[in-house]
């Protein structure tokens, strides 16, 4: 595209003086022209007026006005500089500026105002620059200097590159600043948050509505130990030896493995704390996990033998009763939340099956919850003996109802019957858990793989089942050492 060279003469209708006397302009920028001055010749402008701009620039004269879009170019003092109306203006000691308004052809004047900044312009300028004591240039010489015109679209282009490349100069400029400001302010701010307060939003954020209420509340009950054994330690002050002398504390009131879980509970904060830049290292590398010494513990399940004389001594009579929901968890190893949840339509007796697929809010106000996880929904299979039994309990009951619940359900209340009952069969005793207990380890005592126990049981994995059930794994381990020391021997 061809440039062509005209002067400004040509381009402006009207260049002359815009203020004549002494005036600094000071910037001009969102629609307002700020001065300092204390005496304008041709005009009553007070020391740092205001000039509003908005479609026009009033100067107090009728016959001066500057419209959005017109340019400034200081006259004396910086000769040289330019703007365009409403960019901002050097705040430089000028004693007037040259206003050019009323353009002739089609022209962009953020161009023009580029062109200005070019050595090559500026050396064009002090050639026409007058003045010993104050170096200032005439309107008369301005109309006559040169500028490099293409077509209006190629203008624009132009232009907006260069606006563009000084928006990002400036960004760039104001961003390290900006961000170390932003990121000492931060710090500052972090510096105060006690580490108790920091888990308590931590909660709040990355917990509620995430996990089951009755998760959510240990995570709130670590946090009311944190208030009460470091309240006013500060996270920035979560050093290995603090947080080694906090679990510490805590396993003084606690078994290992109560402490091992509060040690889970924090260490996911504290490595989201390091993540975010609260903290430096992770605290909880190399923790040593103390406790109490653990309390004799209660039998968790009892055997074949002891469950069938327990059974035996149920009052199984044609209504729904505790003792039918006793027999119920025994015979699939329900959790009480799931066996609680059961309705006449989670009895599929054709397929011999039970669905398990939500439980029952009994801690709480009542009402139908999730399982415990996906794995938890489930189908358990059932006895031939069990269906026929269920079939007649539960026909003309609501379908959508649960079987077991009328009014308020404590888990005490339960296994306080079960307790009774324990004693009337001479059995130990055992929780209503127990009997879930004591499901799975007749299965995997009868041969049953852990993996099929754990699908009936819902665990999430079989890790899970493997923990739980340790001591009859490795009780069966040993039996299998004798059968393969058995089978060897019968080799020739």
């Amino acid at each position: 595209m061809t440039w062509e060279q005209r002067k400004l003469l040509d381009i402006y209708q009207n260049i002359g003086n815009a203020f004549v006397g002494t005036a600094t302009p000071y910037y001009v920028e969102q629609g307002h022209f700020y001065l300092e001055s204390n005496n304008i010749k041709n005009g009553q402008i007070n020391h740092n007026s205001e000039v509003f701009i908005n479609n026009d620039f009033y100067e107090r004269q009728k016959d001066k006005w500057l419209h959005t879009g017109d340019m400034v170019m200081v006259q004396s003092g910086h000769v040289g500089h330019a703007a365009v109306i409403p960019e901002k203006l050097d705040n430089s000691a000028a004693h007037a500026l040259i206003m050019f308004r009323n353009a002739k052809v089609e022209i962009e004047p953020y161009l023009l105002n580029y062109q200005y900044q070019t050595s090559n312009s500026k050396k064009k300028i002090d050639n026409i620059t007058t003045g010993n004591t104050i170096k200032h240039i005439l309107a008369s010489d301005m109309k006559q200097f040169t500028v490099d015109i293409p077509s209006i679209g190629e203008q624009q282009l132009v232009a907006n590159y260069f606006i563009q490349l000084d928006e990002l100069i400036t960004l760039h400029q104001c961003e390290p600043k900006n961000k170390m400001e932003d990121n000492k302010m931060l710090d500052n701010i972090n510096k105060q948050i006690l580490f108790c307060d920091y888990y308590e939003k931590w909660i709040k954020v990355y917990k509620e509505g995430a996990i089951r209420k009755v998760t959510l509340e240990k995570y709130y009950m670590t946090h009311r130990w944190l208030k009460k054994l470091i309240p006013e330690l500060k996270i920035c002050e979560m050093t290995r030896i603090n947080y080694q002398q906090l679990l510490n504390d805590y396993a003084l009131y606690h078994e290992r493995q109560t402490t091992m879980d509060f040690h889970h509970q924090l260490k996911g904060a504290i490595l989201d704390a390091v993540d975010e830049g609260l903290l430096d290292r992770d605290p909880t590398r190399k923790a040593i996990i103390k406790g109490k010494t653990p309390a004799a513990k209660k039998i968790k399940y009892i055997n074949q033998f002891e469950l069938h004389t327990l059974l035996n001594n149920l009052n199984l009579k044609s209504e729904i009763s505790w003792d039918w929901f006793i027999l119920i968890v025994a015979k699939t190893g329900l959790r009480f939340s799931e066996a609680l949840a059961l309705t006449p339509k989670d009895f599929d007796f054709g397929r011999q099956s039970i669905s398990v697929s939500k439980t029952w809010d009994y801690k709480g106000d009542g009402g139908f919850l999730p399982t415990k996880n996906k794995s938890s929904v489930r189908k358990v299979q059932i006895d031939w003996q069990t269906v026929i039994q269920f079939s007649e309990l539960i026909k003309g009951l609501p379908e959508d109802k649960p079987i077991f619940v009328n009014g308020k359900v404590y888990n005490s209340t339960v296994n306080d019957i079960l307790a009774r009952y324990c004693k009337k069969a001479n059995v130990p005793v055992i929780s209503v858990h127990g009997l879930r207990h004591t499901h799975a380890s007749l299965l995997l005592f009868a041969g049953v793989s852990i993996a099929s126990v754990a699908r009936r049981l819902g665990h999430s994995s079989m890790n899970t089942t493997q923990k739980t059930y340790l001591h009859i794994i490795q009780e069966l381990e040993s039996q299998d050492v004798d059968l393969v020391m058995r089978s060897l021997s019968g080799l020739s």
